[in-house]
């Protein structure tokens, strides 16, 4: 009976709360959104950040042995330039207030409004995303984890022989201008933004600007010695711990549902399921892919090509997870993991030495995820009954990032080749970067045979 009474007195005071409850939350609603939305930002953007743990144990993985703590040491240092340079220069130039092709206002956040009371940018100087209503120190911290991501694309294409310090410089100027001013053209109000160029978390912005830098990066250095004989024939360089590869995987899997789902910048049910569902869909149909055409092509399911088919299906639907269908997100996966296949074996018929695959997962997959978009998105895509435009924007978005990511890679890797050199001594590499860069080895306590 006690217990009967008790549950009535609480009911009864439920009932009597409940209007002015009601009016409460009326009164702090919007309040709430802004936390529940900020809360959900930046533990997106943890997300993205943990994936530079699996950047490093990837390519740590699947480089030798004798490199692992340059590999290692490149990719926490990569992330701690990218976050300076990105503060002091990048953010300004990618969302600050300009013209449709670079950003002008706003360097070292000088001048916004930080007020959390709001969530506001000020007006005049990052109006560009004033579309969510998080705090601007939010939205800064999400925008920045993203431009470390781009940094350390290129981190992978160049291991094994690129100089510690060489580098370091790329990555400050990767931060500072190459990354954003092509994301002023599409996420800062610039010219393909205004032409209605769609990629919803970066399949351009983040993966194609960093393939592009890594291809250049690549190709400039030259393959490592060794690797393709006078014949032309490929010589396989293994990999020293597909264990630690194949947990990097998971974690950068992991970290892409903060990638793509993070992107709404707002804490909606709806969207985000869709989002995070299509990211996962996208990246086990990769996989699948690039299990059987590795089969079908070199003779084996290669565990390499499988890691490497799960990330390009990542790639692939980071563009449209917010527009495609679950089976529409299949079919970008599926093509995902035939293309990253064919694509590591066609880089090395024309001798880029890439070691960890970096170039085809993310600049090949980055290309098709934004074309893709086109095709798939079920408003304006082909597919779905929305005419070729959004296909021929999709394309000139391609073509533009392409010939200036090229270019500007191009001078920039050019004049640190000049000033600082790019490539370690031949018996530097022989030796391993670890020693010759770092005077000290991953493994002291192992006889290392290669």
């Amino acid at each position: 009976m006690k217990k009967i009474k008790s549950f009535h007195t609480v009911v009864i005071l439920a009932m009597l709360l409940s209007p002015t409850l009601c009016l409460a939350q009326e009164k702090v609603g919007p309040d709430l959104k802004v936390m529940a939305d900020t809360v959900w930002v930046l533990i997106t953007a943890a997300l993205v950040f943990f994936m530079n743990l699996g950047f490093a144990t990837v390519e740590s993985g699947l480089c030798r042995a004798k490199n692992t703590v340059n590999i290692l040491s490149k990719n926490v240092i990569v992330f701690c330039v990218t976050s300076l340079a990105f503060w002091a220069i990048g953010f300004a130039f990618m969302f600050g207030e300009g013209n449709l092709f670079i950003g002008l206002k706003g360097l070292f956040l000088i001048g916004s409004d930080n007020s959390p009371a709001t969530g506001d940018a000020y007006i005049g100087i990052f109006s560009s995303l004033n579309w969510t209503g998080v705090p601007l120190l939010a939205k800064f911290f999400f925008q920045l984890v993203f431009a470390g991501t781009a940094a350390t694309i290129v981190s992978g294409a160049v291991a094994e022989r690129i100089k510690y310090f060489s580098f370091f410089a790329f990555s400050f100027l990767m931060g500072a201008l190459i990354y954003p001013i092509q994301g002023h053209w599409i996420w800062g109000g610039g010219w393909l933004s205004q032409l209605g160029f769609k990629d919803f978390a970066g399949s351009t912005v983040v993966h194609s600007i960093g393939g592009w830098s890594a291809l250049v990066g690549a190709a400039l250095l030259g393959p490592r010695i060794g690797r393709y004989g006078p014949d032309g024939k490929v010589n396989p360089i293994p990999g020293h711990n597909m264990g630690m590869a194949t947990i990097g995987m998971f974690v950068l899997w992991l970290g892409w549902f903060g990638f793509n789902g993070g992107s709404t910048m707002a804490a909606d049910p709806q969207a985000i399921s869709l989002i995070i569902l299509n990211t996962n869909m996208a990246a086990a149909a990769g996989g699948i892919a690039a299990t059987f055409v590795s089969y079908l092509a070199i003779g084996k399911p290669d565990l390499s090509m499988l890691l490497n088919g799960i990330l390009a299906g990542l790639v692939g639907i980071t563009a449209g997870a917010d527009g495609a269908t679950v089976f529409g997100s299949i079919i970008i996966g599926l093509v995902s993991g035939i293309l990253v296949v064919y694509s590591v074996l066609f880089y090395d018929r024309i001798k880029v030495d890439d070691p960890v695959g970096a170039i085809s997962v993310h600049l090949m997959n980055g290309v098709w995820g934004t074309f893709a978009v086109g095709l798939f998105h079920r408003e304006v895509g082909l597919f779905y009954g929305g005419g070729p435009k959004q296909l021929l924007i999709q394309i000139v978005g391609i073509l533009s990032v392409a010939v200036f990511s090229f270019l500007s890679n191009l001078i920039l890797w050019k004049i640190i080749k000049f000033f600082m050199g790019l490539r370690v001594s031949e018996e530097e590499e022989m030796g391993g970067l670890d020693i010759g860069e770092h005077g000290m080895e991953a493994y002291p306590n192992f006889t290392i045979t290669k």
